[in-house]
């Protein structure tokens, strides 16, 4: 380990910048951010270092440095493009045993500076020695995707809380126990909420009665296949799962993600294929979350459309549980995205509808005569089976027999298929088509031959 972690408290501690261009902006925003107090060496300032000492955040001290400067300040950092002088700073500070960094110029410096996720007062940093600083920031990149930014809430409730668990609490091991068991809990489905009063008050009953954690059910979207679609918080959520009941339309890939020893439970729904009945559903997300466990509940695609995610969350609201959502990415806007479909077009289409094909044989439950107009998008979910009725509607009501269709299959996936044709074809492309199947009818489906990137072709 060739550099010491360290994190330096410099509320109003002198820190000396000398440089006022724009690598010396980025070094210095984080030390304002930081409480330092900042005195900038420089002959000119950008428009931003400017604005700060105009402001009154930032000493500018002079034009040019001198040795002697470096006595009277904790930090020093060169960030100019003059060699000689970054040299000289560097030498100047460690004569003056003063921690210094020179920018880009890892044998000048005693200290460098990592990149942070900051999630205060929860900061997490990343440091390639000062050998890589691209690599870092890819690495924290990547740590970002990891830490919720209710990591942070959660931090300061713990710090507002830390004497009283200590006095209560005075054996670490139920201490720690404790603060495993709360992070775990709902607490943290409210410090994510925004509601801080209740995630205050949850903690307080906890640490008064020493009652059982109270489980939860977080509703997440799993978006229509590709796991790269998967929001932060939906990702956040599958991993910090105890239980998750998932539909037969979220992919594997998305699955792999869920954590390792979260209890996976399927009640898939897909047509003609094994079915869970709601009802056993509802009753298995009402059993686990009053067993106090961090339940997911997770669809395919987004959950509020078509989803029946509403209907579960009643039942739930109903029997007192707590819940959240996090929504997805819903097949009719990530499959056609991936099939190079625009939704909707200036030249071809100014509305777009969203329609379910499980609508009874005769089609009398759905005014047709809304959807059958031109200039307008159709995407119709779980349709296959009833394609024969909707294209035999949609022409009796007026749209025009040549109407361009696509059907996409396994939207967004590696195995992502389209069958393009026209609306008086439609039930014999879906006939083809594999399961789980989006139509979409409207010109701009015309659009998939030109503007087609993903996966395979026609």
């Amino acid at each position: 380990m060739n550099y010491f972690p360290l994190f330096a408290d410099l509320r109003g501690e002198p820190v000396l910048v000398v440089g006022g261009g724009t690598v010396a902006e980025r070094k210095i925003a984080p030390l304002l951010e930081a409480g330092a107090t900042v005195h900038v060496v420089a002959r000119k300032l950008n428009a931003q270092v400017r604005a700060w000492a105009d402001e009154g955040r930032l000493n500018w001290v002079a034009n040019e440095f001198s040795d002697s400067m470096v006595h009277d300040v904790l930090l020093v950092i060169a960030a100019t493009d003059d060699e000689t002088l970054n040299r000289r700073v560097s030498r100047a500070a460690k004569a003056a045993k003063r921690l210094v960094n020179v920018v880009d110029r890892q044998e000048l410096c005693t200290f460098i500076t990592p990149a942070v996720i900051d999630r205060s007062p929860l900061q997490i940093a990343v440091s390639s020695n000062g050998t890589s600083p691209v690599l870092s920031r890819r690495v924290r990149q990547a740590v970002e995707k990891c830490v919720p930014f209710s990591f942070g809430t959660m931090a300061q409730l713990a710090a507002e809380a830390r004497d009283d668990v200590k006095t209560a609490l005075p054996d670490l091991a139920r201490r720690r126990l404790f603060w495993e068991q709360l992070f775990d809990g709902v607490f943290a489905d409210y410090c994510a909420q925004g509601r801080l009063n209740d995630a205050r008050r949850e903690l307080k009953q906890r640490l008064a009665a020493d009652t059982p954690p109270q489980g939860s059910v977080c509703l997440v979207g799993a978006g229509p296949g590709d796991a790269g679609l998967l929001t932060l918080h939906a990702l956040h959520a599958i991993q910090a799962a105890d239980v998750v009941l998932y539909d037969a339309l979220v992919s594997d890939e998305v699955m792999r993600l869920v954590r390792k020893d979260a209890e996976k439970i399927c009640v898939g729904k897909r047509a003609q294929g094994h079915q869970v009945r709601q009802e056993e559903t509802n009753r298995l997300l009402l059993e686990h979350a009053r067993r106090g466990r961090r339940v997911v509940r997770l669809k395919g695609g987004d959950p509020f459309v078509f989803g029946r995610g509403g209907e579960e969350l009643q039942v739930l609201a109903d029997a007192g549980i707590p819940f959240r959502i996090v929504p997805g990415i819903t097949a009719a806007l990530g499959a056609t995205a991936y099939a190079g479909i625009p939704l909707t077009h200036r030249d071809y289409a100014q509305s777009v509808q969203f329609i379910t094909g499980h609508c009874r044989a005769d089609g009398s439950d759905v005014a047709w005569q809304n959807f059958a107009q031109n200039n307008q998008t159709l995407a119709v979910y779980m349709g296959t089976i009833r394609a024969a009725e909707i294209a035999a509607q949609l022409i009796r009501h007026g749209r025009a027999a040549d109407t361009p269709v696509a059907i996409i299959s396994n939207g967004t996936r590696r195995n992502q298929s389209v069958i393009s044709g026209r609306l008086d074809r439609l039930a014999d492309l879906a006939a083809r088509a594999e399961a789980p199947a989006l139509m979409v009818i409207g010109q701009t489906a015309a659009l998939h031959g030109q503007l087609d990137w993903f996966g395979k072709r026609d």
